[in-house]
């Protein structure tokens, strides 16, 4: 009988007891525990199964599960004596900040307090006879949503004391998506507060906490050690190129295959590892989402699900916000191409808006890139990535971001396009200059107008834009060259006897007495004299089918020539 696909289901109980769709990665289990490692801080992507995971764990340990064995039986973990043993032996503490997405620290702040009280009423057996002093059980009525920082801040080694002394055995802790409220944090202008309430909150439940006995962390971002771990210099990291548990988190492609196979799907294999292959974990590559997949055996049609289950807005942001290199380096990637990189995997949330190492560590950990290749440095002490764009579907995604850059004007900006391919030189200039009215206060993010940096910006966003929208049609290359203040595109057409086009664009510089019109004069000439001509000529395209045009920009103003 072939089992439901249930979408959206996290909680091991119900997909076992529903016999819903499952992948067996109970091994996890077996992989974790004789790795010893006291705190385990476990980086994904989203949807790739860490809820599920930590939901597994739960009813595997938690005293509260003992005798549930019909949860795990014909799985791979029932298939050891030792391990049967080990289910429903421990106190566990369970619990996630998944939910934790407010605009302010103040509504942060409550919503972790009100997790931490759910969990003490949940225990709240634990008032009953004597096993508390009186002092203790008003300490743990003091438990709310408004209790002060430092009572918050030892609450869960508190109630792990509590419980460890009621079983007799100190406690497992589970907390899934620890760094949900980080991401909200940077988004609405609150890092510094809510990092110093939680690094004060994870050293007294995971640096000196007696009452514990392991733990696990997971979440899609490595943040910094200073700017949150700074204290637990014994925690475990497992990121995306770690080989811990390495396929523990996401399909496989035999999975894959064989979740096919079981639905009839075997000859759909091509489609879905076109649309869906391509994340790396550790050396296991060809590794695929879980969310997308589920999504495909249910509907049996490809559709780019994964990039659809959440807000993108701080990928969007980071590119937008991003300086023109870092946008040159999005269109080599928009066009297959590998970027070659050094970064840190640590996420420096307070550097991303000053350093591209922690935009590409956060795009990577986000599951946006993925490693073709990682080498460590001997000579640099550095770690070099291999980065490309992880698939289909992220493609996709980075496209309907561009395309919402210029939502605001995008009739103006198709109006533009038509001008440029009719050879309609005034119209061109007209719209081209009511676009960037528009779009330079949207890329003007830094906090002020910049006359030499803000144009860059721009028009790197500009040819963005243009792959998004012309890319099936034309194959659109730039100059990787290209030094400040000057940068050209080239729109080869892919249909014989449509007209290729040259772009070259100019920044004024007054300072040296240019003009508009000697910056667009200038920028015509340089197409000349570099002969970016020759490889369109080269490749059977005659003279008279390839327009020559100079953009030249000055502040806000732009005018365009041939």
């Amino acid at each position: 009988m072939v089992r439901t696909v249930s979408i959206g289901n996290q909680d091991f109980e119900k997909i076992r007891e529903r016999n819903c769709f499952y992948v067996d990665k109970t091994r996890f289990i077996k992989e974790w525990w004789e790795q010893g490692d006291e705190v385990t801080l476990i980086t994904r992507p989203r949807r790739f199964g860490k809820t599920l995971t930590m939901s597994m764990m739960e009813k595997f340990f938690s005293v509260e599960y003992a005798g549930r064995e019909n949860l795990f039986e014909g799985l791979n973990i029932w298939k050891e004596e030792k391990y049967r043993k080990l289910q429903g032996t421990y106190p566990v503490i369970q619990l996630s900040f998944a939910d934790v997405k407010e605009n302010s620290f103040d509504q942060a702040r409550k919503a972790l307090c009100r997790i931490i009280k759910l969990l003490y009423d949940k225990n709240d057996f634990l008032l009953k006879g004597e096993l508390l002093s009186a002092d203790e059980k008003e300490e743990f009525r003091k438990i709310s949503v408004d209790m002060e920082d430092h009572t918050a801040a030892f609450s869960l080694k508190i109630l792990s004391l509590y419980l460890s002394r009621y079983h007799g055995k100190k406690v497992l802790i589970f907390l899934d998506e620890y760094d949900t409220p980080m991401q909200e944090a940077y988004v609405n202008g609150y890092w510094e507060e809510l990092v110093s309430f939680t690094r004060s909150l994870f050293n007294a439940t995971f640096k000196t906490n007696p009452y514990l006995e392991r733990a696990i962390m997971t979440g899609i971002t490595r943040v910094s050690r200073e700017s949150m771990f700074s204290d637990l210099n014994h925690l475990e990291v497992v990121t995306t190129t770690s080989e811990k548990y390495q396929d523990s988190f996401g399909f496989t492609q035999e999975e894959v295959y064989e979740a096919l196979r079981e639905y009839g799907l075997s000859d759909r294999r091509e489609e879905v590892k076109k649309w869906y292959d391509g994340f790396v974990f550790g050396k296991h590559a060809d590794m695929y989402n879980p969310w997308s997949i589920v999504n495909y055996l249910d509907k049996k049609k490809a559709a780019p699900y994964w990039v659809n289950t959440s807000s993108n807005s701080l990928a969007g942001k980071l590119v937008q916000e991003g300086s023109p290199e870092l946008k040159m380096t999005m269109e080599r990637l928009m066009q297959g191409e590998i970027f070659h990189t050094v970064f840190d995997e640590q996420v420096a949330y307070e550097n991303l808006k000053g350093g591209e190492g922690a935009v590409w560590s956060l795009l990577l950990a986000s599951g946006y890139l993925r490693a073709e290749q990682t080498e460590f440095n001997l000579d640099t002490g550095e770690t070099e990535y291999d980065l490309k764009l992880t698939n289909m579907e992220v493609r996709i995604m980075f496209r309907q971001i561009i395309r919402d850059w210029f939502g605001a004007c995008r009739p103006v900006n198709n109006a533009f396009l038509q001008a440029m391919f009719a050879g309609d030189l005034e119209g061109m200039n007209e719209y081209m200059n009511d676009i960037t009215s528009e779009i330079f206060s949207f890329f003007d993010t830094g906090g002020g107008f910049s006359g030499r940096a803000q144009p860059e910006k721009f028009y790197h966003g500009f040819v963005l834009g243009m792959m998004v929208e012309l890319q099936e049609k034309y194959v659109i290359s730039s100059n990787r060259e290209s030094g400040y203040g000057r940068y050209d595109v080239m729109l080869e057409p892919r249909e014989a006897g449509a007209d290729a086009i040259i772009i070259e664009f100019k920044s004024v510089r007054s300072r040296r007495g240019e003009t508009l019109e000697s910056a667009v004069q200038g920028a015509l000439e340089q197409i000349e004299k570099k002969q970016y001509e020759a490889q369109l000529r080269a490749r059977g395209i005659p003279a008279e089918r390839i327009r020559k045009y100079g953009f030249a920009f000055e502040g806000k103003e732009v005018l365009i020539g041939r």
